[in-house]
């Protein structure tokens, strides 16, 4: 009888542990999917930037 209890109990527990981490549920989006830095428009949009933008010289190099 107390491996019964003890059976239950931690399939409880474990039930409980597997909805708190486990896999994601479904349904349920996340609030932000997470996108690749080759696939976000802002990242893009900022490397465009930095690269239009001229390059300092120095002008003891000169």
């Amino acid at each position: 009888m107390i491996y019964l209890l003890a059976a239950i109990g931690g399939l409880t527990v474990a039930v409980l542990l597997w909805r708190a981490f486990g896999a994601e549920r479904v349904g349920v989006t996340s609030p932000r999917p997470q996108v690749a830095p080759d696939d976000d428009p802002d990242f893009l949009r900022k490397l465009g930037e930095q690269q239009r933008k001229p390059k300092p010289r120095d002008e003891d190099e000169a």
